[in-house]
């Protein structure tokens, strides 16, 4: 399954979840966030060294509600600090991450 857009990235939470370890660190964090898995997202983003991976990191610590946290990893992503909803973060970066490479392939 070819994943294009923000639809097709939730349809693949569902349907096919062993497609998750084809996609990038970012991406994966992205997927159990939305799965209601904060810790196996923060998890994943933790460590990883790119800037995609700390623009997820700043957004989980904003819904944490450590903002200095948050700021620092808004720095490292070279990303504005978000202030609106928590839903309309997330997709916001999941549509500029899958707009990146186009499509995802499982």
């Amino acid at each position: 399954m070819a994943i294009v857009n923000i639809e097709e990235f939730e349809l693949l939470i569902e349907k096919q979840p062993s497609c998750l370890q084809t996609m990038p660190k970012a991406m994966q964090a992205l997927w159990y966030d939305n799965k209601g898995d904060w810790h196996q997202a923060h998890e994943i983003v933790q460590n990883a060294n790119d800037a995609d991976s700390a623009w997820v990191h700043a957004y989980l610590h904003r819904q944490e509600g450590d903002l200095n946290n948050a700021r620092y990893w808004y720095r490292r992503s070279h990303q504005p600090e978000f202030s609106g909803e928590f839903r309309q973060e997330w997709e916001q970066i999941a549509s500029v991450l899958l707009n990146k490479v186009h499509s995802y392939g499982c």
